[in-house]
């Protein structure tokens, strides 16, 4: 079971949120616009600087949607949790259903979930990962009450593991524009879209360099599209049962086109191939898509996940 530790942070009016999702939408949104920043590293994370000498927060987030604003100064620390299933090679459609509903409805039971997407992952990987889950909380200590909460625990238990054979754990905190759109998910913005999922895993004694450099320079792409891409956030990963990853990264794009563009971009790719030192800390990568899953039914939404190890 992962503990975490306890932090004080300014506290969420009680309430939760649905991520619903409609279909894909290209354009007007696959223009590209790009701005003018400098991005500092800092623990394990960036600090991205705008050419007016305004800061987006010392741990990497970009909220590009509603607003926009390079002059947003205003933060508000999130925590991002990624739960990956493998589940048995048998699961009926209803023994799935039922296991996505069970997981889906744990942010009715307990506070500290502002924000739920889960689904089945519909492309093979290396992994054998069927299904993914993530989840947004207002705080360190509201994630640690849900791993202990007897709720989520009996839906693992009854509902979960009876169906799957293994599951990994990555948390990290971010910081999102300190408004109740970007912090909720919520708004038009938030209604369509594809989730990204970037797990990496670094060699932790030699963190910095090239390692630093990589996710400095996704900082940087990320705020060059802000119209193929609605928020984004990216920390290190906290959760002491999961030591495979270090790092997650979770983007919203607007569109499976949005997606594509960025990460078939010859500027992304080289993210992770130009730097001849990087494969000395960076081991290989997978890549997955699942189907969104909204009140028990599948929409046929794509999202977009990306293991790095």
């Amino acid at each position: 079971m992962c503990s975490t530790m306890c932090i004080q942070t300014p506290t969420f009016s009680p309430s939760t949120t649905h991520c619903f999702f409609r279909q894909p939408i290209s354009s007007p949104f696959l223009s590209s616009s790009r701005k003018l920043y400098n991005v500092l590293r800092l623990n394990g994370g960036v600090n991205v600087q705008f050419s007016n000498g305004k800061k987006r927060g010392a741990i990497f987030s970009a909220s590009v949607g509603q607003n926009s604003s390079n002059d947003t100064e205003g933060k508000r620390k999130v925590v991002e949790h990624i739960c990956l299933l493998k589940a048995k090679e048998n699961l009926s459609e209803e023994e799935e259903k039922d296991m996505l509903d069970y997981l889906y409805t744990t942010q009715y039971q307990m506070r500290g979930i502002i924000a739920i997407t889960l689904g089945r992952i519909s492309d093979q990987n290396i992994e054998n990962y069927t299904h993914a889950v993530y989840m947004r909380f207002q705080r360190k200590e509201d994630l640690g009450k849900f791993y202990e909460n007897p709720f989520y625990l009996g839906v693992l238990r009854e509902r979960v593991m009876p169906y799957c054979h293994g599951l990994i754990y990555v948390d990290f905190e971010s910081e999102v524009e300190d408004d109740i759109l970007p912090i909720f998910r919520k708004g038009e913005e938030f209604n369509y879209g594809v989730e990204f999922i970037l797990l990496i895993s670094f060699a932790k004694s030699k963190f910095g360099g090239p390692a630093e450099d990589a996710l400095a320079s996704l900082a940087e792409l990320i705020l060059e599209f802000p119209s193929l891409i609605v928020q984004s956030t990216q920390g290190l990963n906290f959760c002491p049962s999961s030591k495979e990853y270090t790092h997650g990264v979770v983007i919203r794009f607007r569109s499976i086109e949005a997606l594509e563009l960025f990460t078939g971009s010859t500027e992304y790719k080289d993210i992770w191939s130009k730097d001849p030192l990087l494969p000395r800390v960076l081991k290989g990568k997978t890549r997955t898509h699942f189907i969104l899953h909204f009140r028990g039914k599948y929409l046929g939404h794509y999202t977009s996940t990306m293991l790095i190890k």
